[in-house]
């Protein structure tokens, strides 16, 4: 008899175990269902611009549907030569002029600000830094008339230097304390024992710091990358010269308020200029990830 009740007893239990497993398995297709739904929601106008560059003008707006009824490359071809006398090559190239000493640039001030202030003693420490963290607070539009009038008296505008230059004195404070914060999670005992052998600062930043903040580095890289490529009120205050113009700056140009507008033109141009933004993310997701959940916010 008790060997019945023992057999009863596992048979209730492997029955309730398959219960909860079935449960957990319907409850995570639901979540992976409505997460999909989600996901396919929000790039359904990524991919409606992709798939709108291949359609002749008259039928971009005429249509919800994905797939062209007439495939096209008028977009691509027309697009790319811009009705002026520079190609868009050339507009991509001049982003990239500007663009990539912005990153290298808030990189490299953005980690030696967040040693100091995760790493010293400075005076006034907690001041300094309620001050930085109230900076990421403040709406950059409120700096642009001071900005422009300084760099004006500096002789600097229609030119890149207003774009990058700011970004050597670690002005994004909203990288200074993601690295911030990421230092914090990092232990010191390296960085100890370099010290005993007799390593100074700049060594400890350089040989022993920097490769341990490499995930959180290529995050602040990435996310300034994209800031910067999509910036459109910034070239528009300080660029004047069509031959200096951005990406953003050149999609504008190619809107005509006087006569019908290419769509299909300027969505083939914008499909090509989110492209490199994708690829850098795609190379850099796993270190971006990292680097994202590791500079929470620390005690």
């Amino acid at each position: 008899m008790n060997k019945t009740f023992v057999n009863r007893s596992v048979a209730e239990s492997n029955s309730y175990v398959k219960a909860e497993l079935r449960k957990e398995k319907i409850g995570a297709a639901v979540r992976y269902f409505i997460l999909l739904l989600c996901g396919l929601v929000m790039l359904y106008p990524l991919f409606w611009m992709f798939s709108a560059a291949f359609k002749p003008n008259h039928e971009i707006f005429s249509s919800l549907s994905l797939w062209p009824s007439e495939f096209s490359l008028d977009g691509f071809i027309n697009g790319w030569n811009t009705g002026t006398e520079y190609t868009f090559g050339r507009f991509f190239l001049n982003t990239l002029w500007y663009v990539l000493p912005k990153v290298i640039l808030t990189v490299i001030s953005s980690v030696i600000v967040a040693y100091g202030f995760a790493r010293f003693d400075i005076p006034f420490k907690k001041f300094w830094f309620v001050t930085l963290v109230a900076t990421i607070l403040l709406p950059t539009s409120v700096l642009l008339i001071p900005q422009y009038l300084m760099f004006r008296e500096m002789g600097m505008l229609d030119s890149y230097m207003p774009l990058y230059l700011p970004m050597a004195f670690a002005t994004q404070g909203f990288f200074v304390f993601m690295l911030i914060q990421f230092l914090r999670g990092l232990p010191t005992d390296m960085e100890e024992a370099a010290q005993i052998d007799g390593c100074n600062s700049y060594q400890l930043l350089w040989y022993i710091v920097v490769p341990m903040l490499k995930p959180a580095i290529i995050s602040v890289a990435l996310f300034q990358f994209m800031w910067s490529v999509n910036d459109f009120l910034g070239p528009l205050i300080y660029i004047s010269s069509v031959e200096k113009y951005p990406i953003a700056l050149a999609l504008k140009l190619s809107i005509d308020v006087t006569e019908g507008t290419q769509w299909n033109e300027i969505l083939a141009m914008a499909s090509i200029a989110i492209v490199p933004s994708i690829v850098v993310f795609l190379i850099a997701q796993n270190y971006f990830v990292e680097g994202i959940t590791s500079g929470g916010v620390k005690g």
